[in-house]
């Protein structure tokens, strides 16, 4: 499968929240290669660009993102995720996608990939 959905954890807690993101034995992680934060202003699309070698593991904490996915079938998928519908999104290299802001606020998207960036690595497409 190129694209799989894990739901996740949101422990309530009185002086604030805990989400749960990724362990070592969770589906989709292969192994560390670092993590990071794209913001996204509402309305605003990232993409398209597809990862020849990175499985990205992409979670939203903080507002809503579309993601649309162009699978090797030729197929097109979407998957809304964020603090309402908290999942875990795992996509395996050769994988088209983009992601919107579909909310008023600023959305956070955070990646926890298997590799290190490396432009080399990425193909982009308007």
């Amino acid at each position: 499968m190129q694209v799989i959905t894990t739901d996740l954890k949101k422990i309530d807690v009185a002086g604030g929240d805990v989400y749960h993101l990724i362990r070592a034995d969770s589906v989709g992680y292969k192994s560390f290669g670092e993590v990071y934060i794209s913001f996204v202003k509402p309305g605003v699309n990232k993409g398209w660009k597809l990862h020849k070698r990175m499985t990205l593991n992409l979670v939203v904490p903080v507002g809503c993102v579309d993601f649309k996915f162009e699978l090797r079938d030729g197929s097109m998928s979407k998957i809304s995720v964020g603090e309402s519908n908290y999942q875990r999104i795992t996509v395996e290299p050769g994988t088209w996608f983009c992601f919107e802001n579909n909310g008023s606020n600023e959305a956070m998207v955070i990646n926890f990939s298997d590799i290190l960036h490396e432009d080399s690595e990425v193909i982009k497409r308007s």
